[in-house]
């Protein structure tokens, strides 16, 4: 099958990869850039695992061909923080238990962080319904909604206070 060039933006850096038009997003992203946060679980964008933010949309990149990432603005778990430097998702999971296995973690937090640019201040109901894309087989969501709930707490004092 003939390649394309794809460009696009990939946690703030330009990309230029070239991969086949129907090779899916998670496969580029995982293999060909080696951006390993984005797990694989269903390939079929059930489980919501391979979340990314791709255009200010929560995406799930098992289910987007690499044509399609065209030009795109890509964000990925790997993209929100660094090991030094947690983002405050990353922070709040961790202080409220919001993983366990932690396979389903980064299609949460990046999910979670598109639900809260949408909504800054959501309830716990907007949470569930905001994250009901993403399953999780071993926490029962209650500390991931938590872990939601407190970053958008926090980022609201970061703001009053500025």
């Amino acid at each position: 099958m003939e390649k394309i060039r794809l460009n696009m933006t990939v946690n703030g850096k330009e990309i230029d990869v070239l991969t086949e038009p129907r090779q899916l997003l998670a496969h580029v992203l995982r293999e060909e850039l080696k951006l390993t946060g984005t797990h694989i679980g269903c390939e079929t964008s059930h489980c919501g695992a391979c979340t990314i933010d791709m255009n200010e949309m929560s995406v799930k990149s098992c289910s987007v061909f690499a044509a399609q990432a065209q030009g795109a603005n890509i964000t990925t778990i790997e993209g929100l923080g660094t090991p030094d430097g947690l983002h405050l998702l990353q922070e709040m999971f961790k202080e409220h238990h919001g993983l366990q296995c932690g396979y389903c973690t980064p299609g949460m937090i990046t999910r979670a962080y598109r639900l809260l640019q949408e909504n800054s201040n959501p309830t716990e109901e907007d949470v569930r319904f905001g994250m009901s894309g993403n399953l999780c087989r071993c926490t029962g969501y209650q500390n991931i909604v938590k872990a939601i709930l407190a970053t958008a707490e926090k980022m609201s004092e970061m703001k009053e206070s500025a």
